[in-house]
């Protein structure tokens, strides 16, 4: 979950100038950060080599 303080502090990363667009895509590449992070804690996701058998089973 995001919070304030890191909107702020992206936002104050940002340059003096920038479009709407620019800080709702930063938003959501820092949203999608959390997540992962949070995935990665709950161990939630694959290893290189189940990766790697999971993509077998496509061909």
């Amino acid at each position: 979950m995001l919070t304030k303080d890191k909107v702020k502090e992206l936002i104050d990363h940002m340059p003096d100038t920038f479009s709407v667009d620019d800080v709702v895509e930063e938003i959501i590449l820092l949203q999608k950060i959390e997540i992962a992070k949070k995935q990665v804690q709950d161990g939630d996701f694959l290893t290189e080599d189940e990766l790697d058998a999971e993509i077998e089973k496509w061909n």
